[in-house]
């Protein structure tokens, strides 16, 4: 997320290794860099310049502390100010309300808004313990209301039917009276979009925004759509009491842009981030660990909230107490651990919230993720003896659990060695030999990852 970003800032920050004291003569070309770097990420000229001056008026003149060098200090700079231009703390949704509580979602078509309704449902049902409805007022994408009835039923929250050719005022007033009835917390509407603003769906949006009166009314935007976001952005604040925004798609955003520049547009806090299709893929904008994420620093405290929440504990417990006790690690053991790194985002996830920029050069996420999702294949095409006692496995149950998965029996073969070196590691583990096997790691993942 955000890479060149990360690797822009990174670079100004290491052209001031070395110097005694930040100086109107060598911080010049780095504001220069940091400049382009923003205008680059698809910030809005505006906020850059801000940006810019901010930067430059904290930077000219500052004393580096004796225990940083310029570049440090340069770098905490830039990072304060990446904090204060997307606001300075996580703000979250306020639902203090007469039930149903009512969570508008407005923004351009394909920004992700239906996916976004169900990904805040299940967030609200998991983390708060809210009742939920979902509703949609699209009527011009029918397929939008099919979708969103699909996913409200993923994610267990009650829905509201809705046909095209409805006015979509009156599904809105419909939807509040069945949350009612339902004695549902929360409300969430799905409005419609267009490819562009226009004021035919500005006029309908105010009007469903006058009907139901919502306590949080969301701008939903792409984070990229660069440029054209921003825009958007403007016209939606303008046109609608907006009391915050969410930005979708940012795992596959390299810039970044989107991100900086909602909150000074909207003067409305960003509330959540989005990432990827999965309804679990939803997370509080925290600014202060972005900031830190687009600077190489990591972000160490969403990834242990983010464990606590996937892992189950009970099943964790239970592979340590079987470890302990120098019982088998099995295949069905292996195909739970990539279960719950799958949950938490895979491999990118990961390494987005670790701290070290070199790290994922070392390591191509993608082809790691790949690589968990054949491995998960083929355990899953075994039989539960087989996964217990991989022994048994011998060439024709290779070629069946090959045929099964969908890949080369040298994929079984690999994955049979690389449990066995797990096996292997687990019982130096058992044996209190945790010193000894991470001295033979040497900072390296577990075999099969790297």
């Amino acid at each position: 997320m955000f890479e060149n970003l990360t690797d822009r800032l990174s670079r100004a920050g290491e052209a001031l290794k070395g110097r005694g004291r930040i100086s109107e003569d060598n911080i010049r070309d780095t504001l220069r860099q940091v400049r382009m770097a923003l205008l680059e990420a698809d910030v809005a000229l505006p906020v850059v310049k801000d940006f810019i001056e901010r930067a430059r008026a904290r930077a000219l003149g500052a004393e580096v502390a004796k225990s940083l060098t310029p570049g440090q200090a340069f770098i905490k700079i830039i990072h304060d100010e990446l904090v204060q231009t997307m606001g300075s703390a996580n703000e979250a949704l306020d639902l203090r309300a007469q039930p149903p509580a009512v969570v508008l979602l407005a923004g351009l078509q394909g920004a992700g808004k239906t996916t976004t309704a169900a990904k805040l449902a299940r967030w609200l049902a998991e983390r708060d313990k809210r009742k939920v409805m979902l509703a949609s007022a699209d009527v011009y994408r029918p397929a939008a209301i099919l979708q969103l009835e699909r996913l409200a039923t993923e994610v267990g929250a009650a829905f509201c039917p809705s046909e095209a050719g409805e006015d979509p005022v009156e599904i809105a007033r419909r939807a509040v009276e069945a949350a009612r009835r339902a004695h549902s917390d929360v409300l969430i509407l799905d409005t419609a979009g267009r490819l562009h603003v226009d004021q035919a769906m500005m006029d309908e949006v105010q009007r469903i925004h006058a009907a139901v009166s919502p306590v949080e009314t969301l701008f939903v935007v792409d984070s990229m759509a660069g440029q054209d976001a921003v825009n958007s952005a403007r016209a939606f604040g303008e046109a609608l009491d907006l009391t915050g925004a969410i930005v979708t798609k940012v795992d596959g955003d390299a810039r970044g842009g989107v991100a900086l520049s909602v909150r000074q547009v909207t003067g409305k806090p960003i509330k959540f981030l989005g990432a990827g299709e999965k309804t679990t893929a939803l997370e509080p904008f925290h600014p202060e660990r972005l900031a830190s994420r687009i600077l190489g620093m990591g972000d160490v405290v969403s990834l242990v909230e983010e464990v606590q929440q996937s892992v189950d504990q009970e099943q964790a417990d239970r592979l340590a107490r079987k470890i302990s006790k120098g019982q088998g690690f099995t295949l069905q053991d292996l195909r739970d651990q990539i279960r719950q790194m799958q949950q938490m985002g895979g491999l990118a996830g990961l390494m987005d919230k670790l701290p070290g920029q070199a790290m994922p050069a070392k390591l191509d996420s993608r082809m790691g993720e790949s690589q968990m999702r054949r491995q998960a294949a083929v355990i899953d095409s075994m039989t539960p003896k087989e996964r217990r006692y991989p022994a048994v496995i011998d060439g024709s149950r290779k070629r069946r659990i090959a045929q099964g998965a969908g890949v080369q029996v040298q994929e079984v073969n690999r994955l049979l060695k690389q449990h066995t070196q797990m096996q292997k590691m687990m019982k130096k583990f058992s044996k209190g030999g945790m010193s000894k096997m991470m001295r033979a790691m040497k900072g390296r993942l577990p075999p099969g990852f790297g």
